[in-house]
This record gives C-alpha cells, structure tokens and sequence, in this order.
C-alpha cells in the first residue's frame, strides 16, 4: 500500500460532530449488552431473552466498528481492528455452537480486556507490516 489519501486510508482520521457522544452512547448499550449476556450465559437466566442482550451486544460492537473504519482503516491493519473482528466471529460462534456459549462468552470478554488495556504498541501492532503503524507507510 502506497502513501497518499484515500476513502479508506485518509491522510489523517476523520471525525464527525458527535461522534465522541455517538461512541460513548454506543459503548454504553455495548456494555447493556454484555451484562444481559453474561447475566443469560453464567447466571443460568432461564427464561431469560439472552439472544436480545446478544443482538445488541453484536448490532453496537459493529457499529463502533464502523464508525472506527470510516474515521481511520488503519483499524483494520492494527491488532485492536483485528481482535474486535474475531470477538465478533466468537459472539456469532455463540449462536452456531450454544453448547460453548460461555466459553466463547469468556473469551471474548477476556479478549477485550486484554486488547483495550494493552499498551500502544501492541493495540497498534500490525500483522502486516510486522511493526507498530500510526499510519500507512
């Protein structure tokens, strides 16, 4: 990938009116989320509607996604991008494998913890490249 701006690649990350509100809101139905989940999986919530608190756990995760795609694609490139994609395929796992729904569910939470805590040189570490990258070389 060569240097210069593109849609996906801009010269500098984008930003929008709202939008630290926009991801704060949706970190805060994110977590809404993960709570009813986990409330469904580990507390043995029968009768409980754990698929909704999936639903939108899934729907403001991909959402945060975007919303960091569209500001930067470097995203994608960087560990961060990258472990937010496989959460993803886990919580998916989660309705194909019900039997593993709380082995998943951990890992996906043990995965977050690790991936937003981790110091900027691993979040911005890029598979690619090898190397840590703030931006396209």
């Amino acid at each position: 990938m060569g240097k210069g701006s593109s849609l996906l690649f801009p010269a500098s990350s984008r930003f929008f009116p709202g939008q630290r509100w926009i991801n704060i809101s949706l970190r805060t139905l994110h977590l809404v989320g993960l709570s009813g989940t986990g409330y469904g999986f580990l507390g043995n919530g029968t009768n409980f509607n754990w698929r909704a608190f999936l639903l939108l756990t899934i729907v403001s995760g991909t959402a945060m996604m975007l919303v960091s795609i569209w500001s930067n694609g470097i995203w994608l490139l960087q560990l961060r991008g990258q472990v937010i994609l496989l959460k993803l395929v886990l919580l998916g796992l989660i309705l194909l494998q019900p039997l593993y729904h709380a082995e998943l569910f951990i890992t996906v939470i043990v995965l977050s913890g690790l991936i937003s805590h981790a110091p900027g040189n691993t979040r911005y570490y890029s598979l690619l490249y090898g190397r840590r990258i703030d931006s396209i070389p």
